[in-house]
């Protein structure tokens, strides 16, 4: 090949890796957090009906919990990355995952998906003969602990499984939408996950693996499991904070590089790869956050790669 021709290909590959844009690229702050509530209300409400009104228990709730996680991944994880749950959202960010200053908007966001679920499944209770039951039908389906509790686990075996099954939660999600992992594996991996913590979790505390799931069912039961919140927020997020410090020190988390001083610090985010979204010699490329859901779902890069035999062009 000559250096002419060489120089063309070099010259040519920016302009053919713009012609497929990154999955979720230019979408708004606002439009993720939409997701992440869309999220959280299919998520959490559509397990939470189950176990509301399949009270013989079984494996519907767990596989509720895991199927529902795997539907708004797919639905929405493009969009937001696909959190719905604080714990997550925190680990992401401490492995350098997720932008800071988008962590406390996408738990609001979580939080309110969440509480409007059950509402809505209060308000279909309502047409239900037991309708007068439904402050213990969200009494049971809360998170608790103690000797007194409908679990029997004192505070110590449920703070222990609390942290440490949220840890694993955010670990397989941090390995299956990490730019190394298989391409639109990762709501299944999640799903599949939640399912087996679930299933392990519901005679300890109800499966008390998301704090927006826990606060949602306090505003609708009978005020125990509100003083008892407290646990069900403080151990998810001991152990994401465990989960994202060690994808960190393990030397999974993203490296940064960083430019040439111009006298002013570039905002660095995360873009999926763990390179920096301005780079020496280049423009600004805008991020909006939305590469995480790139490297997601489409792998590094965001665009797909021509076929053996194909220019690419």
């Amino acid at each position: 090949m000559s250096a002419e021709q060489s120089g063309d290909r070099v010259e040519q590959e920016p302009a053919a890796a713009q012609k497929a844009p990154a999955a979720g690229e230019g979408y708004s702050l606002s439009a993720r957090i939409g997701a992440e509530a869309a999220g959280s209300f299919l998520v959490d409400g559509g397990a939470l009906g189950i176990g509301m009104f399949n009270p013989q228990g079984g494996f519907a709730v767990p596989f509720g919990f895991g199927f529902a996680v795997v539907a708004a991944m797919l639905a929405f994880g493009y969009v937001s990355g696909g959190h719905f749950n604080p714990a997550i959202t925190l680990g992401t960010a401490l492995a350098g995952r997720t932008r800071w200053k988008h962590v406390l908007p996408y738990i609001d966001a979580q939080v309110a998906g969440a509480p409007l679920a059950a509402a809505a499944l209060g308000g279909i209770l309502r047409s239900h003969p037991a309708a007068g039951q439904s402050q213990g039908l969200f009494a049971a389906i809360s998170n608790n602990f103690d000797a007194g509790g409908s679990s029997g686990f004192s505070l110590a075996g449920v703070f222990l499984a609390g942290a440490v099954c949220p840890a694993l939660l955010v670990g397989v999600y941090l390995g299956a939408t990490s730019p190394g992992a298989r391409p639109g594996s990762a709501p299944f991996a999640v799903g599949l996950v939640l399912s087996v913590l679930t299933a392990f979790l519901l005679p300890v505390s109800n499966a008390g693996l998301n704090p927006a799931r826990s606060t949602a069912t306090v505003f609708f039961g009978d005020g125990a499991a509100a003083g008892q919140l407290w646990l069900f927020w403080v151990a998810p997020l001991l152990g994401a904070v465990i989960a994202g410090l060690i994808y960190r020190s393990a030397g999974a988390a993203p490296q940064r590089r960083s430019k040439p001083a111009r006298g002013k610090a570039a905002d660095f985010g995360y873009a999926g790869d763990g390179v920096a979204v301005e780079e020496a010699g280049k423009p600004e490329v805008p991020d909006n956050g939305a590469t995480e859901a790139r490297e997601f779902f489409d792998g590094p890069g965001g665009a797909a790669k021509p076929r053996p035999g194909q220019s690419g062009k």
